[in-house]
């Protein structure tokens, strides 16, 4: 073990780096627009001393960096921390068996984590990297998309302008070594090929192809670049004045996404937009109230942060938002959480806009982020975060509630699927300066209900969506009619006038029986217009981008059909609610 004098010196360190920089990677740029800033205190100073301390200090360091033959340190009676590092080490030499001792390290972080709330929680090293790559909006690798079939990697499609198009990859194409390691067989997977064909940008890498039509293999040299991982990816006209955008997540450059997705629609006379949340689970809320602000004017709270040891917290609009005079519509389910509550909330709040759809998630507590030495990192539940009316919009958690379940439990009571089967108590409703009723304890209530369609309860339907069989099928079937397709002039061509016969449908579930899905030809008969629309919505993705696939998706989307009804009648809709809810 470490001596105790080295011990407190790396103690020292940690809690230094702890109090002086506050690492939080989700709120830091919000933070320094707060106009409230957190007063220092003593017991802000001794808080992650008592509460990590206990744990990383004893754990991490005892286990990281012990030296059994050096010197040991023995529990005393009030010392908890030198009692979890003795408790890893007895296990370690005295265990009837062998023990990952990295993995008993850190199952005991995360189950001290999962006690205080449901999202305060532990990374490992390798996820955290994953969790970084898709909140900063980019990785560094080849930029292809590809799937494992038939045990080779087939690239579905390389990025448009990214390194591997430069090369000269196409869609089709069978990779079989990358740098002369053989990567077929069943032996491959996902995850082992991204690891072969990621790498520092600048950097390059070699890949042997067999394509189609040519007798030879080829190889292509290809230099490693920035890829980014898209937040916004789609945004078009409905009519001349209706805009929709798609918003999967708030990562680092959604803002950035955002605009420019959206000031070209204002260019083309957008003046109603219809927002897409749903599905979103949140992110980076500074980025989330840089797009509100765009709806504001200045002075405008757009939401603010309080906890027992951060104080409050508030985050001010300081400008002429550019879309201030838009009418929105925003899209919501009872999966959009966290930052997506934050921008449907301010919008609601200040009645800048009109949310359709389904009670969301009620995520409302904000996680600071600490790294440990060996890269992996823990998020902590420090405040709730509040909307303009003063909603706090995170549902209940305890002992007695199964939080997991909550999505469940709203869909046998019945609140997926009739209006007005959520009530709430007198002390959770709010008034915005327009007179309309909100209320908080537990999401974002709709402006204007959507029941959930029926046909997404078809347990056939899910199987084949998601088991990967609309996609695997849809790859062959453009491997064998690529020269057909040619006669589609552009996404525009193929949306209007492609058409998923009745024999692409026999062979999908041909497919699926393959697959080991059960084909109920009842409910076959029932899904068939939403498979079929699958199918081409994925074949779009393939041929075009995810903006051609969302324009097909949501020709069958019940949700987005009542969202236009909204928006083309918006001030109908806006007396209405306000009516409503006064």
């Amino acid at each position: 073990m470490l001596t105790q004098r080295a011990l407190l010196c790396v103690a020292e360190k940690i809690f230094s780096r702890m109090n002086n920089e506050r690492i939080d990677k989700y709120n830091t740029t919000a933070e320094q627009r707060m106009n409230h800033k957190p007063k220092a205190s003593p017991m802000m100073l001794w808080l992650p001393l008592a509460l990590f301390g206990t744990l990383i200090v004893g754990i991490w360091i005892g286990s990281a960096f012990g030296d059994k033959n050096f010197m040991q340190i023995k529990p005393a009676k009030d010392d908890n921390a030198n009692k979890l590092v003795s408790l890893i080490d007895f296990i370690e030499d005295n265990y009837v068996d062998s023990i990952n001792k990295g993995q008993l390290i850190d199952d005991a972080i995360q189950s001290v984590l999962q006690n205080l709330d449901p999202h305060s929680y532990y990374l490992t090293a390798e996820v955290k990297q994953q969790e970084e790559e898709r909140m900063n909006g980019k990785f560094e690798g080849v930029g292809i998309e590809f799937l494992i079939l038939r045990d080779t990697l087939m690239v579905v499609k390389p990025m448009e302008n990214g390194p591997s198009a430069k090369a000269g990859l196409k869609a089709g194409d069978r990779i079989v070594k990358v740098d002369g390691i053989d990567i077929s067989g069943k032996e491959m997977n996902s995850e082992k090929a991204q690891k072969l064909l990621k790498g520092p940008g600048g950097s390059d890498v070699k890949v042997t192809v067999k394509r189609l039509g040519e007798p030879d293999f080829l190889v292509f040299e290809i230099e490693r670049g920035s890829i980014p991982i898209e937040s916004v990816p789609a945004a078009f006209m409905i009519d001349d004045s209706i805009g929709y955008v798609k918003i999967e997540r708030f990562a680092a450059t959604t803002y950035e996404e955002f605009m420019e997705a959206v000031e070209p629609l204002k260019e083309q006379g957008c003046t109603k937009l219809i927002m897409d949340l749903r599905g979103n689970g949140g992110g980076l809320m500074d980025q989330a109230a840089s797009m509100v602000e765009e709806f504001l004017t200045p002075g405008k709270m757009i939401v603010y942060t309080e906890g027992i040891h951060t104080g409050k917290n508030s985050l001010i609009s300081e400008k002429k938002g550019k879309f201030r005079e838009m009418e929105v519509i925003v899209m919501m389910d009872q999966n959009s959480a966290s930052a997506s509550e934050i921008v449907a909330g301010a919008l609601q709040d200040w009645d800048k806009s009109l949310t359709v759809g389904r009670r969301s998630f009620g995520k409302g507590l904000v996680q600071h982020e600490m790294e440990l030495a060996d890269n992996s990192a823990l998020r902590l539940t420090v405040a709730r975060y509040y909307t303009p009316t003063g909603r706090c919009i995170q549902k209940p958690y305890g002992d007695s509630i199964d939080y997991s379940d909550d999505v469940h439990k709203r869909m046998m009571s019945g609140e997926l699927t009739e209006a007005d089967s959520t009530h709430f108590p007198d002390s959770l409703r709010f008034k915005t300066p327009g007179g309309r009723t909100v209320y908080g304890g537990g999401g974002i209530m709709p402006d204007v209900f959507v029941p959930l369609d029926s046909i997404y309860f078809s347990g056939l339907l899910g199987e084949i969506a998601y088991s990967g069989v609309v996609r695997d099928y849809c790859f062959n079937y453009l491997d064998g009619h690529r020269s057909e397709m040619k006669k589609y002039k552009n996404a525009d061509d193929f949306v209007d006038n492609f058409a998923v016969s009745d024999a692409m449908m026999n062979e999908l579930l041909a497919a699926a029986e393959k697959a080991e899905v059960k084909v109920n030809k009842a409910v076959v008969k029932k899904i068939s217009p939403q498979l079929k629309n699958r199918i081409k919505a994925q074949l779009a993705r393939n041929l075009y981008d995810d903006t051609a696939m969302y324009r097909v998706l949501l020709q069958t989307d019940q949700d987005f059909k009542k969202a236009v009804q909204v928006a083309g009648n918006y001030k109908v809709y806006a007396s209405v609610v306000g009516d409503e809810k006064k």
